[in-house]
């Protein structure tokens, strides 16, 4: 086999006139030409277009190593006019307009990253740290371009925002129920940033869609009932029982408080014991309060994963904090109503949930009851479908994986390209296999 055609093969070049190969400073200079159906191209359209100039020196793109050593493919790129896009370089067969490095380096690289860390990435291709996110965003950009349009065939979507940047920043992420994939991500939270997700819709892809989950935020509720009219709001189960497990924790740390300035009271009106030791059989009174800061767990966890020892806790505010007790009763009913048979089941829990929560003598209480009553529609949906926006805190937990593996992004849109590489079932293949 010639050599020309042995390094066409080894290194997976097409389309492609190898003209010669040099070492140099150890690296594997291969000096090459497009093929001539290809030469001359505009890179954005392909059409064949005039030579306007050429440059003095040939330009480098970086290729997949050959063993131990770097490969770099070498041509005099020319300008081209083309009467639709102006004077520009010439499009090549083996690497994007914008890059120095092949499409093969840039794919290997971009499934590297999917799989592991980007500075571990950056060193094992030997390429600086900041190409690794430009390499990402243009492998997404190429791989989404020949997947076609990601939006058709929507049906049931999830809507939420995660943040990022110690929490400083957010970002806004909509995911297929059907299929488990990302299909849209963004910069920011709100308004503005979501109704730009149904502006890239057609009117019979936002026609299609018949179900979106969400949290209770009323800038999604707003959104899609102006922009989706056939969906229905479905809320998610995981935020609707953390309402009243936030409201649950807020009464434990208020009894906390209460109990702590009772004893501290009972403490300058009783009488000061003698210095030394306590005599035999004295005991210390038990804190009331060190009780009750003891019992977060044994009241946010699910009755069926309690520990021994935090039942006993449970036990202890039931006899001593009737208020705190009853709450707690209120997040089981709360839970159970998710947990129903059917749906008729399920409006009579929540009716039942609402005419106590309503009733109660806290006033936290009863203004949770007036937040669920006005979702209540979207609860009973949800029990109905039983759907919920796991999936998509799954890939919020992914994306906040992906920031930490990362140790940080300063470029969001490079963010969102490897989230999409990552969420979108994207089919990146390694370079020479099937």
């Amino acid at each position: 086999m010639p050599v020309n055609s042995l390094l066409k093969k080894v290194l997976g070049i097409a389309l492609v006139v190898v003209k010669s190969a040099r070492f140099e400073g150890g690296s594997l200079i291969i000096s090459v030409r497009p093929r001539k159906s290809r030469l001359c191209r505009c890179h954005e359209c392909g059409r064949k277009c005039p030579v306007y100039d050429c440059p003095p020196e040939p330009r480098r793109w970086r290729s997949l190593d050959l063993g131990g050593a770097m490969v770099f493919l070498e041509y005099a790129l020319p300008r081209v006019e083309c009467p639709e896009h102006g004077v520009h370089a010439a499009g090549v067969p083996w690497a994007h307009h914008a890059s120095r490095f092949t499409c093969d380096f840039e794919d290997q690289v971009a499934w590297l990253c999917v799989h592991c860390s980007r500075s571990t990435v950056a060193q094992l291709m030997r390429i600086d740290w900041k190409s690794v996110g430009g390499i990402c965003k243009r492998v997404y950009d190429r791989l989404d371009a020949e997947a076609g349009n990601r939006f058709d065939g929507l049906v049931r979507i999830g809507v939420d925002e995660t943040s990022y940047k110690k929490g400083r920043k957010y970002m806004t992420v909509v995911v297929d129920h059907d299929t488990g994939r990302v299909v849209w991500c963004a910069k920011g939270h709100g308004k503005a940033v979501l109704d730009s997700f149904f502006s890239l819709l057609t009117d019979e892809q936002r026609a299609s869609v018949r179900v979106v989950t969400a949290d209770g935020a009323r800038w999604i509720a707003d959104v899609v009932a102006a922009r989706c009219p056939n969906a229905e709001r479905v809320m998610d189960p995981f935020h609707v029982v953390q309402w009243m497990t936030d409201l649950l924790d807020d009464l434990r740390k208020d009894a906390w408080r209460e109990a702590v300035k009772a004893e501290r009271a009972a403490a300058k009106d009783a009488p000061k014991r003698g210095r030394g030791r306590p005599r035999k059989g004295e005991e210390k009174p038990e804190s009331a309060a060190k009780a009750v800061k003891g019992s977060r767990y044994a009241l946010l966890k699910n009755p069926e994963d309690l520990t021994a020892g935090q039942r006993a806790s449970l036990e202890k505010v039931a006899r001593e904090n009737k208020a705190l007790y009853r709450a707690y009763l209120l997040k089981e009913d709360l839970r159970d109503v998710y947990k129903s048979p059917d749906l008729e089941t399920a409006r009579a829990r929540l009716e039942k949930w609402l005419a106590s929560a309503c009733r109660s003598r806290n006033e936290k209480v009863r203004e949770l009851s007036k937040k669920v009553r006005r979702h209540k529609g979207a609860i009973l949906r949800s029990v109905e479908l039983g759907i919920s926006n796991a999936r998509i805190e799954a890939i919020n937990n992914k994306i906040k994986l992906t920031v930490r593996m990362g140790y940080g992004f300063r470029n969001i849109d490079n963010l969102i390209a490897l989230v999409m590489l990552r969420c979108s079932n994207l089919p990146i293949s390694l370079p020479g296999r099937c």
